[in-house]
């Protein structure tokens, strides 16, 4: 990791040192404290309540002589179904804007997907590819949209299809714009998922489309999981919540991504 250059700001409050030290992990991945300590012209002991205090808010992990970036969770499908409605709606309706009429989507399972399902225009001549079947029956209850249901072996913790079968289907079909379920995603090694055979078919999905679009909650932003679908340079389009913080945002638009902040939500 390159070293960090001296910020002269020795005067900086924590919270804004704190803010400082979370954009360079996540632009980088990782931080090391004594390169901070420098950097910032304070001790290795500030350096490291720094650390605690955004371990204590679960923005990274500690580790020996720094801090990583955090690892997500997996939550129950039917757990995140019913979590964060009006965030994911926003969500789904800045995703939304980036589709045009005539378009041929692949979306990916997941809830904040099933949400840009339940916004996208009637009338516009969508066609529609998906792996989970209530992303499918949402569109067929909506009318207007051609659908082709990807099928092969549905896992219930996911809502879709993957493995083999679903892989070779996507393989042979083409997308203009697509949505892969974002378990995670980082600036430096860009989008990650859970499970390897999840990670085969969200790679295969944007193999086979003109460009990606990933709708991440903040959650997810600057987190790293199991296995890396794909760089960062295979993301065009990245939409966050309005919530997401400023150095975050520069950190990805920095790698050339577009991004694209959603509305201010209550709830």
């Amino acid at each position: 990791m390159a070293k960090l250059a001296p910020t002269v700001d020795r005067n900086a409050l924590p919270e804004e040192r704190q803010q400082r030290i979370l954009a360079r992990l996540r632009s980088e991945g990782r931080v090391v404290a004594a390169e901070l300590a420098e950097a910032f012209e304070v001790s290795e002991d500030s350096i490291r309540r720094d650390l605690r205090e955004l371990a204590a808010q679960g923005l990274c992990k500690r580790v020996y002589g720094g801090a990583l970036l955090p690892a997500v969770t997996v939550t129950p499908l039917k757990q995140r179904r019913t979590e964060h409605p009006l965030r994911k709606q926003a969500l789904a309706r800045k995703a939304v804007s980036l589709v045009k009429p005539g378009q041929t989507l692949l979306i990916d399972a997941g809830t904040t997907n099933a949400a840009i399902a339940a916004v996208l225009p009637i009338g516009a001549g969508l066609t529609v590819i998906t792996n989970a079947p209530h992303i499918a029956q949402l569109l067929l209850d909506r009318e207007g949209f051609e659908v082709l249901l990807i099928g092969g072996r549905v896992v219930a913790s996911i809502g879709g299809a993957i493995g083999a079968q679903a892989v070779e289907q996507v393989k042979r079909m083409r997308a203009d714009l697509c949505f892969p379920g974002a378990c995670a995603i980082d600036a430096a090694h860009g989008l990650w998922g859970f499970d390897s055979e999840e990670t085969l078919f969200k790679r295969a999905m944007i193999d086979a489309s003109d460009e990606t679009v990933v709708v991440a909650t903040d959650d997810k932003l600057g987190a790293v999981a199991a296995h890396q679908v794909a760089e960062l340079a295979r993301v065009q389009h990245l939409v966050v919540e309005h919530s997401a913080d400023r150095a975050t945002r520069a950190a990805f638009a920095a790698h050339g991504v577009m991004v694209h902040r959603a509305e201010a939500v209550s709830g």
